[in-house]
């Protein structure tokens, strides 16, 4: 999550236990969760770090993504990528548009960094269950394409 106000305990976090739950119903687990501040040069490193680490196929950033000041995840997601997906973002827009208009502020991407694949979600439990919904039946297939070696009963998202 990448939220200051969540950081500084202004305002609860009510989105890591929709993602942990949304993640076992599809039979994944969520093998850690931080909250970040609204700093690009942070998330950058984040990202590059949880990459390099190589233990998960998956980072799900959750925040951060729309037209604030302080929204800069897609700008960090894309300095660490090597490939952007944009078929992902435009799936979790779409359906996203169906429910609610201000889903075309959204500013999510998703890319590929070496064996890890990084989807940008929204900062609202709403928007990162239903966008859950749309990206979490093809990670396995994604996973799979990127050669990432653990196996479906392994996976784990960070």
């Amino acid at each position: 999550m990448v939220s200051n106000k969540i950081l500084s305990g202004e305002e609860p976090d009510n989105c890591s236990k929709i993602l942990a739950d949304t993640l076992t119903n599809y039979q994944m687990a969520l093998l850690s969760y931080e909250v970040l501040p609204d700093e690009r040069e942070t998330i950058v490193q984040r990202l590059q770090a949880l990459c390099q680490a190589g233990t998960s196929p998956v980072v799900l950033t959750l925040g951060g993504t729309g037209v604030r000041p302080t929204d800069w995840v897609p700008e960090a997601t894309r300095e660490v990528i090597d490939k952007e997906i944009p078929g992902i973002a435009e799936a979790m827009r779409a359906e996203s548009l169906k429910k609610v208009r201000t889903a075309m502020l959204s500013r999510g991407i998703a890319g590929i960094k070496d064996k890890t694949v990084i989807i940008n979600l929204p900062g609202s439990p709403k928007g990162v269950k239903e966008n859950c919904e749309v990206i979490l039946p093809l990670l396995d297939h994604i996973v799979q394409k990127i050669g990432f070696s653990k196996t479906k009963k392994d996976s784990a998202f960070s």
